[in-house]
């Protein structure tokens, strides 16, 4: 462990060292033969099993977006960790779906991690108004920096160009039409503390401003337009495993002013847990907290979707668990909890449309039943998420568990989310699938390419 560990960081320094000595832009344009999703786990193992471990290439749900559909490409372009010849070796890669065509070419390298084998370093991305496509490569801590990466042509994905490197982790870029990125991303300054940053061209930014410090957090976020909303947890005393409470914030004008869902304007950085910001206070109720996903219903309104548990740990201790919905009725915040969830990290998506609210996740009991994950079904709400009825299995009989189920911006019918499969015991091969609104139809993404472009396989016909 010793050695693996002064290999990382030595791989860490060399990459650091390098860009610093030369003016010479970083260009990636490698191609891999095949969608390898990475396999990790955590090593904070317990009775039963490790804390989180499976196929984790669209992992974490502070990595938003990861996809998003362009009407004027009329592709899903989407992003994910790879695996190196299906090795313990993360890749940053990007690819995507072509819906005239039904087509995926062989996935870019966008960035080479040099060992890192930690799915906290996956991408997230953005496009912007002229459709360049942007990678941001998450980083961790200070330890290995992140990279900002920007496609040389509109939608395109056969060169990156290098633009930026700086510390932080989770990035969460959104770009405002008109205005420019704001980015939201955490620093490990006293503990996984939030900030935002904001640039007209991705590559000039404003200094790092926090907007949460108490303790730590995790958040996942969501835009409307020129809303950019987040919700997101704390970590009381800094510690991860005791994450708790429920928060949530907005900002239209690229985080110089910052309010709750009733419109009320926060002073940040929030210093304490009992402020304007507050949805819940699960610390009172001795419930942990992992966020899932943001979304907005018709009127504008936040939804946000996540687990509550009793225990850190995997297993019966952390039961009940609850997929559990908070929504703004426009006065108040309202709770449901949707169905049992067998494991913290086990994790789906939010959708409201067509007057419908839909969840898209593994709710259903898996084949390693104990670990993170399990098969993959459609849950709907038509009365505003006061009642929930599951509508669809979307997966059944799998060898392995299916986990992180991402929603794309903008999702196209066709390819409305998609998701990585894995043995939470044992390392194993992971494959990346995608299934339509419906949830009727599933296909999975080639492991191996031999031709430069490829159609998934659809599972079950």
């Amino acid at each position: 462990m010793k050695k693996r560990c002064a290999t990382l960081f030595l791989a860490t320094l060399c990459a650091w060292a390098a860009y610093a000595q030369t003016n010479t832009p970083v260009v990636s344009s490698l191609k891999d033969d095949g969608y390898r999703g990475i396999w990790f786990e955590l090593g904070q193992k317990s009775e039963y099993g490790d804390k989180y471990s499976g196929g984790l290439s669209t992992y974490t749900a502070n990595h938003v977006p990861m996809a998003i559909y362009s009407k004027e490409a009329n592709k899903t372009f989407f992003v994910y960790g790879g695996a190196k010849q299906g090795k313990r070796y993360l890749l940053d890669m990007i690819s995507y779906y072509d819906h005239a065509t039904g087509m995926v070419p062989r996935p870019t390298i966008v960035h080479d991690k040099g060992g890192v084998d930690d799915p906290h370093d996956n991408p997230s991305l953005s496009i912007d108004s002229q459709g360049y496509i942007w990678v941001f490569v998450s980083g961790r801590a200070k330890v290995r920096p992140g990279f900002v990466y920007r496609s040389a042509q509109p939608y395109s994905i056969d060169r990156f160009e290098r633009v930026r490197q700086g510390e932080f982790t989770y990035p969460q870029p959104r770009w405002i039409e008109g205005e420019g990125f704001l980015l939201l991303f955490t620093k490990y300054t006293k503990g996984r503390e939030l900030y935002w940053s904001a640039s007209a061209d991705g590559k000039t930014w404003s200094p790092d401003q926090k907007y949460a410090g108490m303790g730590g957090h995790y958040q996942t976020s969501g835009q409307c337009g020129k809303q950019t909303s987040t919700a997101f947890n704390m970590h009381p005393g800094g510690n991860v495993d005791k994450r708790t409470d429920l928060f949530y914030l907005q900002t239209d004008d690229l985080g110089r002013t910052w309010r709750n869902a009733a419109g009320q304007a926060v002073t940040v950085p929030l210093a304490g847990p009992k402020n304007p910001a507050l949805v819940r206070d699960y610390a009172a109720e001795g419930r942990l907290v992992y966020i899932h996903d943001i979304d907005l219903d018709r009127a504008g309104h936040p939804v946000i979707l996540y687990v509550t548990s009793a225990d850190s740990k995997p297993g019966p201790h952390g039961d009940p668990r609850w997929w559990t919905v908070a929504s703004w009725t426009g006065s108040a915040w309202r709770f449901t909890e949707v169905t049992r969830a067998n494991h913290n990290y086990s994790t789906g998506s939010l959708y409201l449309s067509d007057g419908e609210w839909r969840i898209i996740g593994p709710t259903e009991k898996g084949p390693q039943p104990v670990g993170g994950g399990g098969e993959v079904a459609v849950w709907v709400s038509r009365d505003a998420g006061q009642t929930w009825g599951k509508e669809r299995d979307v997966t059944r009989g799998s060898a392995m568990n299916q986990n992180y189920v991402r929603r794309p911006v903008n999702a196209h019918p066709d390819f409305y989310a998609y998701w990585a499969d894995g043995n939470p015991d044992k390392l194993t091969p992971s494959h990346i699938y995608f299934t339509n609104k419906a949830g009727d139809r599933v296909w999975q993404l080639p492991y191996d390419m031999p031709e430069a472009f490829a159609k998934p396989l659809e599972l079950g016909r």
